[in-house]
C-alpha cells in the first residue's frame, strides 16, 4: 500500500509569535526613595555611633582615673612584698649558717660586703640573690617573665 505522502505543515493560522520584545522588572521604589532610605539609615547609625563613642570614652575616662588612683597603692604592696622576701631571705640565711662560727647575717664572715657604703643603705639584691630561698618554679616564672618584659 503505497499512502500518501504528508508533508510536516504548520498549523492553520501559522505559529505563535516569538516574545522577544524586552520585559522590564517590577519596579518597587523609585531612585529618590532610596535615596532617601539611605540617607536616613546613614543618619540613624551615625546617630548611634556618636552616641557608644561618646560612652566609650566616658568609661575609657573613668578607668584611667581608677588606675591612677589604685597605682600608688599597688607600688606599695609590691615594695611591702620586696621587703617581706628580703626579711625572709635574711631569716633563711640565719637558719642555714646558724651552725657556721664566725657567721654574720649580711656579711662575709664578720666582715662588710659594702664598705663604702652606710649601713643604713638599701642594696637590691641580684635576681638570683633574690629568689635564692624561694622554690625552683617561682624562680623560672619569674624569670621568664622578667625576660619578655
Amino acid at each position: 500500500m503505497d499512502a500518501a505522502k504528508k508533508q510536516d505543515m504548520p498549523p492553520p493560522g501559522g505559529y505563535k509569535k516569538i516574545p522577544f520584545a524586552r520585559v522590564p522588572a517590577k519596579v518597587y521604589f523609585t531612585g529618590w526613595q532610596m535615596l532617601g532610605t539611605y540617607a536616613a539609615v546613614t543618619t540613624v547609625g551615625l546617630y548611634i555611633y556618636y552616641l557608644n563613642a561618646k560612652m566609650i570614652k566616658r568609661e575609657e575616662i573613668e578607668m584611667r582615673s581608677a588606675e591612677n588612683v589604685i597605682f600608688p597603692v599597688l607600688i606599695a604592696e609590691r615594695d611591702r612584698e620586696f621587703l617581706k622576701q628580703l626579711r625572709r631571705n635574711r631569716d633563711e640565711e640565719a637558719k642555714l649558717m646558724a651552725n657556721v662560727p664566725g657567721w654574720e647575717v649580711g656579711t662575709w664572715y664578720g666582715e662588710p660586703i659594702y664598705k663604702t657604703l652606710p649601713k643604713d643603705k638599701l642594696v637590691s639584691p641580684s635576681f638570683q640573690e633574690f629568689y635564692a630561698h624561694t622554690d625552683w618554679k617561682a624562680l623560672a616564672k619569674r624569670a621568664h617573665i622578667k625576660l619578655w618584659s
